[in-house]
């Protein structure tokens, strides 16, 4: 019920329960990191989409698995795990991973696409964080990538009140960047700009960002060299000589 497909520089990650809307039960939360990594590990892949079959992105985790298996603690223990690894593969994988949503992005489905570095959709899309619904208490890891993209205020409302709102709202607030008409030529163009650029730019920028958003605020050693090794780098040269000849850059 995941299906992962390497077109060129681009990976797609599907997740495909049409049935169920997507919903993503135990062996779907515990396959998606392996994809994820399977993805990140391809040397010719740049961007990662993470996308739902059949006009919807992801309704959430499976509440009837819940309900079946919620008084078993080894269960909710593999759950649990399985969920944690998701959010904390997909948030800090070291590639651009964009969330292409058509469709409902709710609870759980929501944080997958949070944990993604950039989130697209549709103007039929909606979105809502739904544990006030069901009487559970997200992780501090979700909810702190929900704060990360709205703010302490909007993601207590959300939480509070458990509202479904469309893609109009969702971009006032900050929960997705772009509002798209045509979702497949937006990915497309997106992945085209990713590719034409400086990966070491990317890889090295999203892994200080991640360090930002989790509490570090001045360079260390590491960081600091990162900076200063890259004027010697292979994509700086071309980047330089490209700039000169008034030509596309040409990155290895």
């Amino acid at each position: 019920m995941l299906d992962l497909t390497i077109d060129g520089a681009r990976a797609t990650l599907t997740l495909n329960n049409p049935s169920r809307r997507n919903a993503v039960n135990l062996a779907m939360w515990e396959e998606l990191p392996r994809l994820v990594d399977h993805a990140m590990a391809d040397p010719s892949v740049r961007l990662l989409v993470v996308t739902g079959a059949a006009g919807a992105f992801c309704a959430g985790a499976d509440i009837g698995e819940f309900a079946a298996h919620a008084a078993d603690p080894a269960w909710r223990a593999r759950n649990n795990a399985a969920i944690r690894a998701t959010q904390t593969t997909l948030a800090r994988a070291p590639k651009p991973i964009l969330a292409a949503i058509d469709g409902d992005a709710i609870g759980g489905g929501l944080g997958v696409a949070l944990a993604c570095d950039i989130r697209l959709a549709t103007t039929s899309s909606r979105f809502g964080m739904t544990p006030a619904k069901l009487g559970l208490v997200y992780p501090l890891h979700d909810t702190k990538l929900l704060i990360d993209a709205v703010g302490a205020s909007r993601a207590k409302r959300m939480i509070f009140t458990a509202r479904i709102f469309g893609a109009d709202e969702a971009f006032r607030i900050g929960l997705i960047d772009e509002v798209v008409v045509d979702l497949d030529r937006a990915v497309d163009d997106f992945g085209t700009r990713v590719a034409a650029l400086s990966a070491t730019t990317q890889v090295a920028a999203k892994a200080i960002i991640r360090r930002i958003l989790d509490g570090a605020t001045d360079d260390d050693a590491a960081s600091a060299a990162q900076f200063d090794t890259a004027f010697t780098g292979a994509n700086f040269t071309e980047g330089v000589a490209a700039f000169h000849a008034k030509r596309p850059a040409r990155f290895s």
